[in-house]
């Protein structure tokens, strides 16, 4: 009984680490359509959102598989209760990715060629994305305490970005209407683009937390 269910905790774990790399596609990709202005890709990012969906439902319906049919311990119920925590989170770093590509599609947004901080920020939250997928499939708590405390980068980030953002607006052409215009729409997208990859570290944050809890049993959310 017990080797079957070792098993089929192992296929969760490569089910999570196939989720985990979906999202990590995902926001490459996202992050690549913004900065080539690639509407295809673009939409790929969005159809491939859907494959990250589809990956937690297999996933719970596998957790749950896991609790009814099964007879887990103590610590095995914390790890499977922390994974149907961890899917959530992930299925929303999907969505925060294909917000990113619905942007990209809807807006002719070009960012200025030395606004590096949006690039940083996706560079950190996959970062994060994948140390906290790492973290719980190696149980490493160490690891899971780096992803939570690395959440301030990306906050740091985002402050700067904002900075970025009111110096555009201070640049702005005082004469030139249209361009003023377009400036502002420029100025709100980058912003949510922004607060879209803030939110991907909150994420991260929290499947972090929850592999925390899975080794500890202890889950302490971290202040916004």
């Amino acid at each position: 009984m017990r080797n079957r269910f070792d098993t089929q905790l192992t296929l969760l774990n490569k089910e999570i680490i196939e989720m985990g790399a979906l999202c990590e596609t995902t926001i490459n990709a996202a992050v690549k359509a913004l900065i080539e202005k690639d509407r295809a890709l673009a939409k790929q990012t969005i159809e491939a959102e859907k494959q990250i969906d589809q990956k937690e439902k297999d996933i719970e319906a596998l957790c749950l598989k896991l609790l009814l049919q099964q007879q887990p311990v103590a610590r095995d119920l914390r790890l499977i209760s922390a994974a149907l925590k961890m899917i959530t989170d992930m299925e929303r770093i999907g969505d925060q990715a294909a917000d990113i590509a619905d942007i990209v599609l809807v807006a002719d947004l070009t960012l200025p060629t030395d606004f590096q901080d949006i690039k940083l920020m996706a560079e950190a939250t996959i970062k994060m994305v994948t140390e906290s997928v790492e973290a719980f499939v190696q149980r490493d708590l160490v690891l899971a305490r780096e992803v939570i405390a690395y959440d301030d980068v990306v906050d740091d980030l985002f402050d700067v970005v904002k900075d970025d953002v009111i110096q555009l607006i201070g640049d702005m052409p005082k004469a030139d209407k249209e361009i003023r215009n377009q400036m502002s729409l420029d100025v709100i997208d980058i912003l949510m683009i922004a607060k879209y990859f803030e939110r991907i570290g909150d994420h991260a944050t929290n499947i972090a937390e929850w592999v925390e809890f899975s080794i500890t049993g202890t889950h302490t959310e971290q202040e916004e």
